[in-house]
């Protein structure tokens, strides 16, 4: 868990539905991680990926996002191909990966009751949201899982949802130059479904990193 004053506690008490499913989760399984789950990944990577929110059995289990249920497998599996990460990913959080080029977080740093948070909690959470992104001072692109996550993006940047609308594969230049990047999420319901396939986010990361490839440089001889 990060220790910083801007990040929720491991006992963060905004939420009530949140705090109350946190408990009972404590007591059904005490021997969990059980708590708002930090970002995870180099602060210096210029991509951020912002997920939806910790899955019961996934990162709410293993403190780690997106490691212990099947969101994870596309996601990593992915970052490693394209040098995102090094290491094995083994679905646990002491399986020796590292991220090297990304930084993973969620808009919703605790686990909601069936996997969906509330518009009050995306909006209560978005605080600790825009904190991450501002820790980022090399931030690039922020790749969004799913329309909550980049409804999520937007607010942290004082954007309104209504201007930028969300499309799998698109990229969208905010105000303050930050690129948003669109992608489905990577759940089991969609690539179950079709919805996403494992080309289709690989052409999303290469996509993005041919982009960071073109900015980069431009910065490093600004």
């Amino acid at each position: 868990m990060e220790k910083d004053g801007a990040l929720p506690s491991h006992d963060c008490p905004l939420c009530p539905r949140l705090v109350a499913y946190r408990q009972a989760n404590r007591a059904a399984h005490p021997d969990w991680f059980n708590g708002p789950v930090s970002g995870w990944g180099p602060l210096a990577a210029p991509l951020a990926i912002v997920g939806m929110a910790p899955g019961v059995k996934g990162a709410n289990r293993t403190g780690r996002p997106f490691t212990g249920d099947h969101a994870g497998i596309i996601l990593y599996e992915t970052l490693l191909e394209f040098g995102l990460a090094r290491g094995r990913f083994d679905a646990r959080p002491d399986d020796g990966l590292e991220l090297t080029g990304c930084r993973i977080v969620n808009a919703v740093r605790c686990v909601p009751p069936a996997n969906l948070p509330t518009p009050a909690e995306a909006a209560t959470c978005n605080r600790f949201l825009t904190v991450e992104l501002q820790r980022m001072p090399g931030l690039r692109i922020a790749l969004a899982l799913g329309v909550l996550a980049h409804a999520a993006v937007l607010r942290a940047c004082g954007i309104p949802q209504s201007r930028v609308r969300f499309q799998h594969g698109a990229f969208h230049e905010l105000p303050d130059g930050l690129i948003l990047c669109d992608s489905y999420h990577v759940s089991r319901y969609n690539t179950n479904t079709g919805r996403l396939t494992v080309p289709m986010f690989q052409d999303v990361i290469r996509n993005i990193q041919a982009r960071l490839e073109r900015a980069l440089p431009q910065v490093a001889n600004a």
